[in-house]
């Protein structure tokens, strides 16, 4: 192949991206970007090359073969710098090096992850998926055909599981099967393939034409070793990649060995110039597409499918709460309800809703008040519950949310930026010894970008004396450090967390018993909460008077030197026979900085002086003022060398301070995580590496400065046991704590959100089962899915022909998408969701001729950072949203909503 070729192969391979199959927004995108390059920029470039080598052979009178040899020249060279750009995922980044020796490319050496992440920086990490092809495997004398042309890709970087279905049996004996991924923990049944194989085969028992168990799922394991890459989008790509070429080229004009003696005619120069100047037409153009990306990963997306889950007691206390109850216990959504209550272990099968009532209508039963409803099964009531709360935002007590974690962050920040006190996240760990359920794949640097995107935004949620706390392990400790340091200025501990006692094993042979728990501020401002006693510092306070528990500790300091503190070094005189004591008459001598004692001990007192068992003067604990106002508190007794001394009260303080070593028990992932959802959910296996809610709680308590009305934020809830936390220390304290919670993965509905029902209802469940002496807690939660960056490449419409772009007078840096619908129609059904009405002069927007179930109110909240205040039902169908009204400002009509309030959702 030419070196033209090779330039125009690699350059497709850099904007388009290897081939895969398949059904996703991104995929779509790929398909009408090769279109673009096919149609437009392809043959658009050949000619501007054409003209530009013309044009160099006119102005310096060159020969067929001079231009030839300098047209070679041209393509090695261009070819020689984009091919390292290429990536399957058709990701713009610096992905390969050739090994030479320069300073440019030992920072981006490929023999290792880069300390900064400088391939890595500038980019959003998406996820990381697999590019399936259609494919035959031959397996122990069968063949097997795998189609993916109806897979649809994650949406996110969430795990998920192929699920194979078996499909037909063609004439030559080939096995066909359908591959999609899993939904709501769908599994390959191998059984029911064997038996659709039989069946189609025509045979009454199984014979050695049917694969057999094994057989089949080594089938699917060749298919399942396709290639697995990174999503990535560069945040600016023109930036990028002038700086990379500007770099490149320098480094190419001095390169010592091949361009000694070169004479820099202006023949040359201008050869270099033309270089420049194609390679930056074609930098602007691939950038376009790449800027598109970025403004759809970062527009603000639709909240959709909301729904709540609120106590019987908190509605019942409602003005109107009575009736709204009785609507919903009679309602036919009840037997729903009721069903999941059994089966979430709260209630028994002879269970009817009746039995809430002590006196009906009058006072719920103590056992039930706390059963949670799910408006979700009461969609014509969901809008009366709502509106018995004057400030709904400010009832909720958390918002769960299913969705990727970048995309929430950056959707929801208006509405919570600076409200957040604490973060708390337990991340990937990217360790390979570790099985947790994300895909796990990531290097270092790649994984330091995605850290580096979604910590970028949590900063701005914390306020200014915030504090945000990251579990992780050895792995990626430094690196973390690292990224935290870039957004959060004060560094205040890395606490080590002794999480497993018997040790987890590792390839290498060491048995692995810690983790930490890194915690960072926002500023210096900040004040670090405490940790409660365990038992034994509990058992210390023996004693008992009208004030609570104490110990008596001696009045001496210890460690307390004189010159610390000179007026609390004084005698005291303490008489013998009776064991009483008295400070005598004393002056204080500014000058000297000591007392002046006025008078002797009478014959029967001893002078008790604050000095250590070797005679070293050290100081008393208190002044002699406050040791007077505080006789109460004070005893005299012998001390363990037999001398009499005074003795006073140490009341047991409300927590301790942390310090950077925790060993507790309840840390224990396996002991205190498993087994924590083993009795919540009766069965093990349900999460893997689950936190203890202890430890979570504790890392709270110092994150929040023990605020008992803190918001705290994770955007790697996994199966929500930072909820959990927040929960459990309300109902220790009767705090007003809320929560944020993003989880993607489908155990977002199977795991996370049933959890957080439990938990509300009791606080002591065993297999599965509330115990009968459980404490509930009155509350309210909000939880809803967002729109993906996935669906949003899906419903955008960019229209896939000769568009007027190619027929511009540059098409290289004018906006290709222009003239593109986006998301003013909907590509994947072809209606409108934007019309504009001339007569009137009016834009009409229809939004769920994007989605059904949009929450309009709460997108708007999110958009405009405005709290709900009230959400009123329309008045043609009190069943649906009318209007909205916030904390401040008009209301919005959710039915016909203001173009100017919608316009970033659909159009950028």
């Amino acid at each position: 192949m030419d070196r033209e070729k090779l330039f125009f192969s690699a350059l497709r391979d850099v904007f388009v991206g290897a081939k895969v199959e398949g059904e996703s927004g991104f995929v779509n995108l790929m398909r009408i970007k090769s279109s673009y390059y096919e149609k437009g920029i392809f043959p658009r470039l050949r000619e501007d090359i054409e003209i530009l080598l013309d044009n160099f052979k006119r102005e310096f009178s060159l020969s067929d073969e001079e231009i030839q040899h300098f047209r070679e020249e041209l393509f090695d060279r261009l070819y020689t710098f984009f091919r390292r750009y290429f990536s399957e995922s058709g990701s713009i980044y610096f992905r390969f090096t050739p090994p030479h020796e320069h300073v440019y490319e030992k920072v981006y050496t490929d023999d290792q992850d880069v300390a900064l992440f400088w391939k890595t920086h500038m980019l959003y990490y998406v996820k990381t998926d697999r590019l399936f092809r259609s494919m035959a495997v031959e397996v122990d004398g069968f063949r097997f055909f795998f189609d993916v042309s109806t897979l649809e890709h994650k949406r996110a970087n969430e795990k998920r599981l192929l699920v194979y279905d078996f499909k037909e049996r063609r004439e030559d004996g080939t096995l066909v099967f359908t591959v999609n991924y899993s939904e709501r923990g769908r599994k390959t049944n191998i059984a029911n393939i064997r038996r659709a194989i039989k069946d189609a085969i025509g045979l009454n028992r199984y014979t050695s034409d049917v694969p057999s168990e094994e057989t089949l799922e080594r089938a699917f394991r060749l298919f399942e070793r396709q290639s697995e890459v990174d999503y990535f989008i560069n945040k600016d790509a023109r930036k990028f990649l002038r700086e990379q070429f500007n770099l490149w080229l320098y480094q190419y004009v001095f390169e010592p060995e091949e361009r000694r003696g070169t004479v820099w005619t202006e023949k040359r120069i201008r050869q270099l110039q033309v270089l420049k100047d194609i390679a930056y037409k074609i930098i602007d153009f691939i950038a376009q597409f790449e800027d598109e990306l970025v403004k759809i990963w970062n527009k603000p997306k639709f909240v959709l499918g909301s729904h709540y889950v609120i106590t019987l007691d908190r509605i019942a206390v409602q003005e109107g709460g009575i009736e709204v109850l009785d609507r919903l216990l009679s309602h036919p959504g009840m037997e729903a309800q009721v069903q999941e209550w059994r089966e979430l272990g709260m209630v028994g099968e002879d269970f009817s809703p009746e039995q809430v009532w002590v006196e009906k209508g009058k006072r719920l039963h103590e056992h039930y008040q706390y059963l949670p409803i799910d408006t979700k099964h009461f969609p014509d009531l969901e809008m009366t519950v709502l509106t018995l709360f004057d400030h709904l935002d400010q009832e909720l007590d958390g918002w769960l949310v299913h969705s990727e974690n970048y995309q929430a962050l950056n959707t929801m920040l208006p509405k919570f930026r600076e409200k957040v006190r604490c973060v708390y996240i337990d991340p990937p760990y990217n360790s390979e010894s570790t099985e947790i359920d994300y895909v796990n794949q990531y290097k270092h640097s790649s994984w330091m970008s995605l850290m580096d995107n979604r910590l970028a935004l949590a900063k701005d949620f914390l306020c200014h004396d915030g504090i945000i706390c990251v579990s992780i392990d050895d792995n990626e400790v430094i690196r973390l450090k690292e990224i935290l340091g870039l957004y959060f200025s004060e560094e205040v501990a890395t606490c080590v967390i002794r999480s497993n006692p018997a040790g987890r094993s590792t390839p290498k042979g060491v048995s692995v018993s810690h983790e930490y728990a890194v915690f960072f501020a926002k500023s210096e401002k900040v004040v670090v909460g405490k940790l409660q006693r365990n038992e034994n510092q509990i058992a210390r306070y023996r004693e008992q008077d009208e004030k609570g528990a104490f110990e008596w500790v001696n009045f001496r300091k210890h460690g307390g030197l004189k010159e610390e503190a000179p007026r609390m070094y004084y005698p005291i005189y303490i008489n013998k026979t009776g064991r009483t004591w008295r400070i005598p008459r004393m002056r204080w001598c500014e000058k000297n900085k000591v007392w002046e004692i006025l008078e002797e001990p009478n014959p029967d007192e001893v002078v008790v002086w604050p000095t250590d068992e070797h005679g070293q003067p050290r100081r008393w604990k208190w002044t002699p003022e406050r040791l007077m106002a505080s006789r109460n508190e004070v005893k005299v007794d012998y001390d363990r060398f037999g001398q009499l001394t005074l003795y006073i009260k140490s009341r047991m303080p409300e927590g301790i301070t942390p310090s950077t070593w925790w060993d507790r028990p309840e840390y224990s992932a396996t002991d205190y995580g498993t087994r924590g959802l083993k009795d919540l959910f009766g069965y093990h296996g349900i999460f893997s590496y689950p936190k203890a809610v202890n430890l979570v709680m504790d890392c709270i308590r110092v994150s929040s400065g023990n605020s008992d009305n803190a918001f705290v934020l994770d955007f790697f809830a996994g199966s929500g046991t930072t909820a959990h936390a927040v929960i459990n220390l309300n109902r220790e304290d009767g705090g007003k704590r809320k929560y944020i919670l993003v989880e993607m993965a489908d155990y977002f509905n199977t795991v996370l959100l049933p959890r957080i029902k439990k938990v509300i209802f009791s606080d002591k469940w065993k297999d599965g089962k509330a115990q009968s002496d459980g404490k509930g807690i009155s509350h309210f939660v909000k939880y809803f899915r967002l729109e993906q960056y996935e669906e949003v490449l899906r419903k955008a419409h960019y229209q896939d022909n000769d568009a007027p772009l190619f027929f511009q007078d540059d098409p290289y840096t004018q906006y290709a998408f222009l003239r593109d619908p986006k998301m003013l129609d909907n590509a994947e059904t072809g209606e409108k969701v934007m019309e504009v009405d001339m007569d009137k002069n009016e834009i009409r927007v229809d939004l769920s001729r994007l989605y059904p179930d949009i929450d309009l109110a709460e997108t708007l909240s999110c958009l405009t950072g405005k709290w709900i205040r009230r959400i009123r039902p329309a008045e043609d169908d009190p069943t649906k949203p009318g209007t909205v009204e916030f904390e401040d400002g008009p209301a919005v009509d959710l039915q016909n909503p203001p173009w100017e309030l919608v316009k970033p959702l659909i159009w950028w």
